[in-house]
């Protein structure tokens, strides 16, 4: 498409001259002999440069050129004034008008052209960087926007949210003995290892998903997912499909694709918890991706690569269930690259107190209340009593204090501890087995049994397992949504 021209000028000859002087350069050109028809000519054809003579009837060619700036369409067209006024004055109002370049009358053709040309190719060098400065800002938009959405979608994947860190006392790990200095320690050696497994280790309640979740989040990986799978909760004839995934129609249910464990975590940190109850069929092929990072889904002939950290974490005694055959070693060397060991609350006394007032802030806050103080004498009960349940035990105790206090100071006579670890394993079960009121159903008699179990250790997998006698996969299959690390 040809540029166009805007010739305006009273005067017919000199329109004539101008065209014939501009058109050989292959423009179209406009003409208009006021200042009215020029400003209407212009908004319709919107040329892409325009040249106006100053002594013009009615309005003059600076207020054309005034006009023509004011308007959104015509903003940006370069105006040349070509005048026979050659005063300093006439040159400085045309240039504060708006005008690009300023000619004086007698001219030539080959000038005209010559200014034309040279205008109009700022002008097309000034609309392509404009337009690449507008599609910088808006791809500086869009990245910032993606960074935003990456941030959130970090914080809900893979970082503590402030509220879980509040919550559980992680934002710093709440504390100050020389057992929570060790983990951060290791949390800050591994660092700048992206790929290093690490096995945690410790006893239920102590934080080891926790800790998992800070190595994540303080690994070269933090901007990939965080995918947490409870072991025991994994049923055995769906394991494959759950860390592998799997096509459509490779079983009876499998209605669609669906990607496994291993591929959702792709790019960050699988966490793999109770590993010590992983299914044997399982272990070796598991072992085979840690070896080679490829999975193959349930159903498929084609192996998918994968870019996968693997944390993993147990309170069982892998040595024992290697020498028992229920774990293989080779596995565990994988998984133990590096080892983290939570203590149990009751080797670090000193932070009982620390972690007992923030409790007490966060779940005070979350009940709209002031948080209460803690009477020495609730404070030295908390110290003295051993928490098998570790943190999780202490939490859950202070709730319940808070609770029962109703705000007002807690009082010793205001902690329940709810482990049944002080009394005598077998009179805590003989005191289960006497419970007048059990269904005779041995189905719901199970199930009622359980229940007691779990409300008597506050929700303690482990503990309601060894309390009744039974692998934990039997509660887990029972009651899925209960216990954790």
């Amino acid at each position: 498409m040809k540029e166009r021209i805007l010739l305006v000028d009273d005067t017919p000859a000199n329109l004539s001259l101008l065209t014939d002087a501009i058109e050989p350069g292959g423009y179209e050109v406009l003409t208009a002999t006021d200042g009215l028809q020029a400003l209407k000519l212009a908004a319709r054809a919107r040329p892409n440069l325009a040249i106006l003579d100053v002594m013009m009837p009615g309005d003059d060619g600076f207020s054309v050129c005034r006009a023509l700036k004011a308007e959104p369409c015509t903003r940006d067209v370069p105006v040349l004034f070509v005048t026979a006024k050659h005063d300093k004055a006439s040159v400085m109002q045309g240039f504060q008008a708006g005008a690009v370049d300023y000619i004086l009358k007698p001219f030539h053709a080959e000038e005209i052209l010559s200014r034309v040309e040279t205008h109009l190719k700022i002008a097309r060098l000034t609309s392509e960087l404009q337009k690449r400065n507008r599609d910088l800002e808006a791809e500086t938009g869009r990245r910032r926007q993606a960074e935003k959405e990456r941030d959130d979608a970090d914080e809900r994947l893979s970082t503590f949210t402030s509220r879980e860190a509040q919550r559980w006392g992680v934002a710093g790990f709440v504390g100050e003995s020389k057992h929570l200095r060790r983990i951060l320690a290791d949390i800050d050696r591994l660092h700048h290892f992206g790929k290093t497994g690490v096995l945690i280790t410790g006893e239920s309640g102590t934080g080891k998903e926790l800790v998992a979740r800070a190595i994540h989040h303080c690994s070269p990986r933090v901007a990939g997912p965080f995918i947490p799978v409870n072991c025991v909760a994994v049923p055995a004839e769906l394991a494959e499909s759950l860390f592998f995934g799997h096509l459509k129609g490779s079983f009876t249910g499998a209605t669609t694709d669906r990607k496994g464990y291993f591929e959702m975590a792709d790019g960050g940190t699988l966490f793999l918890d109770e590993i010590g109850d992983m299914p044997a069929s399982l272990q070796a092929k598991l072992l085979r991706v840690l070896e080679d990072g490829v999975v193959t889904p349930v159903g498929s002939s084609q192996a998918r690569q994968v870019d996968v950290r693997v944390l993993a974490a147990t309170n069982a005694d892998l040595a024992a269930k290697i020498a028992a055959g229920d774990f293989r070693q080779d596995l565990y060397f994988r998984l133990a690259r590096y080892a983290v060991e939570t203590p149990p609350l009751r080797d670090r006394p000193e932070d009982i107190p620390l972690l007992a007032r923030h409790f007490l802030d966060v779940l005070a806050s979350d009940m709209g209340m002031a948080p209460p103080a803690l009477t020495p004498e609730a404070m030295d009960g908390l110290v003295r009593y051993p928490f098998p349940g570790n943190v999780r035990e202490l939490k859950n105790c202070i709730e319940r204090a808070l609770i029962q206090s109703g705000g007002a100071a807690i009082r010793r006579d205001h902690l329940q501890f709810a482990s049944l670890s002080t009394l005598p394993r077998e009179a805590s079960k003989q005191s289960l087995a006497a419970f007048d009121d059990l269904p005779l159903n041995l189905d719901s008699a199970e199930q009622a049994l359980i229940q007691r179990a779990l409300e008597q250790t506050g929700g303690n997998v482990v503990e309601a397992a060894r309390l009744l006698g039974v692998n934990r996969s039997r509660i887990y299959r029972r009651f899925p949504h209960v216990g954790g690390a």
